[in-house]
């Protein structure tokens, strides 16, 4: 089932919104993380930093074949040996990861969907104890020149709700200037 569409703009735009290396800093992805998943790998923007950071391996997952294909295509080109990127829709499958597996999940740009709490159950199902979940999205600001309409856009306190109620907590929020925040919640 593929979320709401927010009107994925091309590549070059789309990295031009990110410091990819910064907000995964900021976030806590480091050599500390071993096993970490990303729901939803789009171009690969956060995966191929992420896969040269962490110590273990990453897996990608996307219901886009093209985005799958492209990242690890890109992946290859730069020699990545730890990341399996695999088509699937994680909304009606689940990621199809045993339970408390990974250490670390990545919900970048994706909690405009239908039923958030439904994949941040799924992440928190996933992660070890004390694992920790990474959320980015866009601020809600009308300003911004890319995102989610308004409507469906959610607030930095609508992220951290649906967190507390999919069973994380001590949620801390980031300013990641100049359109996202960012928000951590362990396990």
């Amino acid at each position: 089932m593929k979320i709401r569409d927010s009107g994925m703009p091309e590549k070059g735009m789309w990295e031009g919104f990110f410091s990819p290396e910064k907000i995964l800093e900021t976030l806590g992805i480091n050599q500390g993380v071993q096993d970490a998943v990303e729901f939803g790998c789009g171009y690969g923007t956060f995966t191929l930093p992420t896969a040269k950071i962490i110590s273990g391996k990453l897996l990608a997952l996307d219901i886009e074949p093209e985005m799958v294909e492209m990242t690890k295509n890109e992946a290859a080109k730069v020699g990545i040996k730890n990341l399996e990127v695999v088509v699937r829709d994680f909304m009606t499958e689940g990621t199809g990861l045993k339970t408390e597996s990974m250490d670390y999940a990545m919900l970048f740009n994706i909690l405009h969907l239908e039923e958030p709490v439904v994949l941040l159950r799924e992440a928190n199902r996933i992660l070890k104890k004390d694992g920790r979940v990474g959320i980015v999205h866009w601020n809600y600001d009308a300003s911004t020149p890319r995102g989610p309409s308004m409507s469906i856009r959610p607030k930095p306190e609508d992220c951290i709700k649906w967190a507390e109620i999919a069973g994380f907590y001590s949620a801390r929020r980031y300013d990641l200037k100049p359109y996202h925040y960012g928000i951590v919640a362990t396990k």
